[in-house]
């Protein structure tokens, strides 16, 4: 008895060790929600420490007093730049990863399936470019893509983003999973190579293939360096960079479109959540 009751303490103890950092992480995310339905009185009342150079700490109320939508009303209906960013945004995001899938996919399926000289090294080579931050190539990016002039478009967001190493590393995980031996036989019953890929490769790789369509989003949805670097139109800019003037007049109308900015990269995070721990695990795999 004293042994169950013992077990069911250290269960729950360890339990809310777990839950207090989801607490935390979640916690910016639902002062966001209730700070986008504030009436902008009550944000001020609430922030005015910031926005007076104040030495106080800002209060705030997980319960708005008196909730209102009228910053949703002005952000959807009374401000259009706001869908001209959105729609930047669902551009490029579509554009990067169409052309990742047709770019990364058969390359990563190419060094998964065929063993010649030298392709190991260039596979290292792959993982090695991958780990290079943007900070580390925007200067070189920057050169070539204004010598083929195409500075303050979105072709400099989509060409170096389409072909990243990052996609060809995850799918390639997913079709090492596969055994070659289903890939040898169906080669001796005379299936040619783009059949094989078609038939075999895609449909029992699609873990890794759709890791990678989940990862890439959730990236480039918000990415912020990029636009800065390439884009000196605003017109031209994503939704990521979006941000109104804050003041405490538009405290509220910041919130909201920070949490109608969240909520395509939550809804694609919980559809692809399944995926996503597939491509983790083969990422991990050793050969």
């Amino acid at each position: 008895m004293l042994k169950a009751l013992g077990q069911s303490v250290k269960k729950n103890m360890t339990v809310l060790l777990l839950l207090l950092p989801a607490v935390f992480i979640c916690l910016p995310v639902v002062l966001i929600i209730t700070g986008s339905v504030m009436d902008s009185m009550e944000l001020k009342q609430y922030l005015y420490p910031v926005f007076s150079d104040g030495e106080d700490f800002i209060r705030w109320k997980l319960m708005p007093d008196y909730p209102t939508f009228e910053h949703y009303g002005r952000l959807l209906f009374f401000t259009p730049s706001f869908f001209v960013l959105f729609w930047n945004s669902v551009r490029l995001v579509i554009g990067i990863l169409a052309g990742q899938m047709l770019v990364g996919v058969p390359a990563a399926w190419a060094f998964a399936s065929y063993r010649v000289r030298g392709s190991r090294t260039l596979f290292v080579l792959y993982v090695v470019l991958m780990l290079l931050p943007f900070q580390v190539t925007m200067l070189s990016s920057y050169l070539v893509l204004d010598r083929l002039s195409l500075m303050n478009t979105h072709l400099a967001i989509l060409l170096p983003a389409v072909f990243s190493t990052f996609p060809i590393f995850l799918s390639y995980g997913g079709f090492r999973a596969i055994p070659m031996q289903l890939l040898e036989a169906a080669r001796i019953d005379g299936a040619g190579e783009l059949r094989i890929f078609f038939t075999i490769g895609l449909p029992l790789g699609k873990s890794g293939l759709l890791s990678a369509i989940v990862l890439g989003f959730l990236e480039y949805w918000n990415m912020m360096e990029q636009p800065l670097a390439f884009l000196e139109d605003k017109a031209l800019w994503p939704l990521s960079l979006y941000l109104p003037e804050i003041s405490w007049m538009q405290a509220g109308f910041a919130l909201c479109a920070s949490f109608i900015t969240l909520i395509p990269a939550a809804f694609v995070f919980v559809l692809g959540q399944d995926y996503l721990e597939q491509g983790i695990i083969y990422s991990g795999l050793k050969e």
